[in-house]
């Protein structure tokens, strides 16, 4: 029996079901589990939840004399009532990166739980939820749907230590982003993002002083780091899990056109649309992000070097929709301007990949900072022309992420 009721009546013992409420409200990254923990209960009296489902037959029941706000044997029935309170809390209409960047933030705090807990699970040799990373894939793609570019550059900023977590994230993201550009249905948009965030969960299973060590790899250690798509192919099949598109982009994101990927070198048309997707996604997050061993090169300089490697690693048509799903000139690149000013791109424009916002902050001719203000290329009334990309090395600007996040980085 399945009963909804009030968290006020929740005691150690129960088997949550599901919580009625947002995703982003409940303090937990997954629902269903039983509550052994009384600080499990305290976390949920002080959030935004105030009713939950559950299973009886899986765990206690509410305590005699006690009446629950509604009851059903039908698990069917809760999936549905659930599915219609998530559609109407949804919130997808389009706004300025700036108005998506706290929202964006809680996504990736959550992310980074979930996944830091899945990898974990992993490494215990327990089952890993596949199922309760459902939920968070739908924030990420309304947070996509909201700003493409909001979650995605925040996203980059991760931290050399959560980079194992967070690259999860961010590639589920540009897969999101990625899939709608190429214009798939949403079952396919919702199952790349399941298949981006899982691609690398093999990792979990790699020795650790491997995986972290801040320098370059043996051979004999590239061989272990080389195990981890079929580990994580593995601990898929563990979970039973159901999303073929999962299993493919698991298993498949080291490939590369002309062959010389891994595990299988797989050639071109040998290699699925998703794995393609998913081979472009994993790359550029690598190579944007800060490691133990080296500094992440900027976002219009990686974009760059990748088309130079299109034609050997990348299906050209999948990196072409990648670059527009991200822009010429993603935000956080630096910028020259026809006026010899420097700017920081802040937000993508529906016009045209080369008419980007940026703020400008820094005039090359007197060398000095100047008053920060904010340019959109795509007016019509706008003379200035991007002259070219800058090296953020070279300029040596501590603060370019704040400057197009807005905000200080905490």
């Amino acid at each position: 029996m399945l009963k909804r009721i009030s968290v006020n009546q929740l005691t150690i013992g129960m088997h949550l079901k599901a919580f009625c409420g947002s995703w982003m409200d409940h303090p937990f990254w997954r629902s269903a589990f039983v509550i052994t923990d009384p600080k499990d209960i305290e976390a949920i009296l002080s959030s935004d939840i105030k009713e939950v489902w559950i299973d009886c037959s899986k765990g206690l029941d509410v305590a005699p004399g006690e009446i629950a706000v509604s009851e059903t044997s039908s698990e069917a029935y809760v999936d549905a009532e659930l599915s219609l309170s998530a559609g109407s809390a949804r919130k997808i209409t389009p706004v300025l990166a700036s108005e998506e960047y706290a929202r964006a933030a809680k996504i990736c705090a959550k992310a980074k739980v979930a996944v830091t807990s899945m990898f974990q699970e992993a490494r215990m040799g327990k089952v890993v939820d596949t199922a309760g990373a459902q939920q968070l894939v739908e924030e990420i793609t309304d947070s996509i749907s909201r700003n493409p570019s909001a979650l995605i550059s925040l996203a980059r900023l991760k931290t050399a230590d959560d980079y194992t977590y967070m690259h999860s994230v961010a590639v589920c993201a540009m897969m999101v982003a990625l899939a709608r550009k190429l214009e798939l249905d949403e079952e396919q948009i919702h199952s790349a993002g399941i298949a981006g965030l899982m691609h690398d969960l093999g990792k979990a299973m790699m020795p650790m002083e491997v995986l972290n060590k801040p320098g370059k790899l043996t051979d004999e250690e590239f061989a272990i780091i080389k195990t981890h798509p079929e580990e994580g192919f593995k601990l898929l099949q563990a979970s039973n899990c159901t999303n073929d598109i999962a299993y493919d982009v698991v298993l498949h994101h080291h490939e590369k056109m002309d062959g010389s990927g891994y595990p299988k070198g797989l050639k071109d048309k040998e290699i699925s649309l998703f794995a393609k997707m998913g081979a472009v996604c994993d790359v550029y997050d690598a190579i944007t992000s800060n490691r133990p061993y080296k500094a992440g090169w900027c976002p219009a300089e990686s974009l760059r070097r990748m088309s130079d490697w299109s034609n050997s690693h990348f299906d050209p048509i999948v990196f072409q929709a990648f670059v527009k799903s991200i822009g010429i000139y993603p935000t956080g690149s630096l910028i020259k301007l026809s006026s010899g000013r420097l700017g920081v791109v802040i937000e993508q424009s529906e016009k045209s990949l080369l008419s980007p916002r940026i703020k400008v902050f820094f005039s090359t001719q007197a060398n000095v900072r100047i008053r920060p203000e904010i340019i959109d290329l795509s007016h019509p009334g706008c003379i200035e022309k991007i002259a070219g990309r800058e090296d953020p090395a070279k300029w040596d600007f501590l603060d370019l992420n704040e400057l197009w996040l807005g905000q200080k980085i905490v």
